[in-house]
Order: structure tokens, then sequence, then C-alpha cells
């Protein structure tokens, strides 16, 4: 699940360079927090009026009007550890199938 997120995420709506065309953020930026394990993904600095849960432990803050404004991960150190060796396992195989060919 962790990396269909990421890849929805990536390609979907909520790329950098769609939210740029939108003018909704200037640069996003990650704020870590260490002690409670909490990934933040700040897109713009506007107001939260909702949110979303995207999957168990990550959820989509949103403004106004629905737009993305950040990205919170809880557990976010085991998140991103099974998401880069999901990335990892696929990107091998990927690579065997193409070299066993």
């Amino acid at each position: 699940l962790s990396l269909m997120w990421y890849n929805r995420l990536r390609r979907g709506r909520w790329c950098s360079h769609n939210l740029e065309k939108s003018s909704l953020m200037s640069k996003p930026r990650i704020v870590y927090f260490e002690k409670e394990d909490i990934l933040h993904l700040v897109i713009t600095d506007e107001d939260e009026y909702n949110s979303l849960e995207l999957a168990p432990n990550i959820t989509a803050e949103l403004n106004d009007q629905n737009e993305p404004i950040g990205v919170e991960i809880l557990n976010a150190s085991s998140f991103l550890r099974d998401m880069v060796v999901e990335s990892v396992q696929a990107k091998i195989a990927q690579v065997l199938a193409v070299t066993t060919v």
C-alpha cells in the first residue's frame, strides 16, 4: 500500500510541477519530529480546513478548497523503510526481468 500511495502521489494531482502551475506553493519542505516519529510534508502555509486519511498513518491536509496543503505520516521511519525496500525490490525485479529475456 505504501508504494501504491507513493506512486499516486508522484503521478497524480499532487506532483510538484502541478502544484507549481496552480501557484499553491513556493517550495515544499519536510519537517521530521524525531521524538514522535512524524514526517510532515508542508506544501503551502495555508490554513488547514479539512483532512483526509489516505491510508493508515497517512493524512492529507486540505485547504478550504480541498486542495492539498500538507501530508502527515505517522510512524515515518517504518513507512520510509518499507517504501524504500518495496521500491528497491521492484527495481531489482525489473532489472532481472530485462536481463533474463
